[in-house]
């Protein structure tokens, strides 16, 4: 079938984790598990916890009328609570249900996020080293990748931050912790973070989101906490998943939570 030129140049430039991984379920059949380290893709080697495995069991037994119907297109409305609870109390901020969007993966809700705010031609910023899909996040809504060195020990440089914004700057995604440095950026490195889009406002006219991807945020040690976004900057979204915490990547159950103070939040 006929397939669009830019479908062709992404399928050709397809994932190569994904192409690791696959590659990696044939070496397992040939040499046996034990015999295969895996890098690829992000599965836990933690199975879920079994609360997870009860619930599931008494939901798919389940006989409730409309159990398997289509749902709101934001997510059941309880579901949207418990998540606003949830980034509530990570964020510090009364968070609101309405502000909640599920979606398929803490990946679909980023893309969702980029479908709304992406225009042709605008630019995302990412502190490198960083989550190889996000190229195609961005450019599956008209968006293009830039991606911005951080310094020797991970921590954002916010000198090259304010040199690569620009007037197609549209957003600017915090991975913390990062995939793959494992860096926790500071509530300090994020307040100077914050003072740079404010300078790059009153420049510029411009309002860049930060998109603040936290699927690794309950994963931290020796006493690192995960530095709340939405008291910093207003124009502010938080997507996550379950995928690492609870070793649910399958189960693709995703979130945004926008900042209430976001302008049309």
């Amino acid at each position: 079938m006929p397939v669009a030129p830019h479908i062709r140049e992404q399928l050709a430039g397809s994932s190569v984790i994904r192409k690791m991984f696959e590659e990696g379920i044939q070496m397992k059949a040939r040499f046996g598990a034990d015999a295969v380290y895996d890098f690829s893709i992000g599965n836990p080697d933690l199975e879920p916890p079994r609360k997870v495995h009860t619930v599931l069991a008494s939901i798919a037994s389940s006989v409730q009328r409309g159990l398997h119907g289509y749902m709101p297109n934001a997510g059941y409305p309880e579901t949207r609570k418990a998540m606003a609870r949830k980034v509530s109390l990570e964020q510090g901020v009364a968070v609101d249900f309405s502000h909640i969007v599920m979606g398929c993966g803490a990946a679909g809700a980023m893309n969702s996020v980029f479908k709304a705010v992406l225009s042709p031609g605008d630019s995302v910023l990412v502190p490198a080293p960083f989550f190889a899909e996000y190229v195609h996040y961005a450019r599956n809504h008209g968006g293009i990748l830039k991606p911005v060195p951080s310094k020797e020990d991970f921590s954002l440089d916010i000198d090259a931050i304010s040199a690569a914004l620009d007037a197609t700057t549209a957003a600017i995604i915090i991975n913390s912790p990062n995939n793959p440095s494992g860096k926790v950026y500071t509530s300090g490195e994020l307040a100077s973070l914050a003072a740079a889009l404010e300078s790059h406002r009153a420049k510029t006219g411009r309002t860049v989101l930060i998109v603040a991807d936290e699927p690794y945020r309950e994963i931290v040690y020796d006493g690192n906490t995960v530095a709340p976004i939405f008291p910093l900057w207003p124009a502010a979204v938080v997507v996550s998943s379950f995928a690492k915490n609870l070793s649910l990547p399958g189960e693709r159950i995703g979130y945004a939570a926008v900042n209430p103070a976001c302008p049309d939040a």
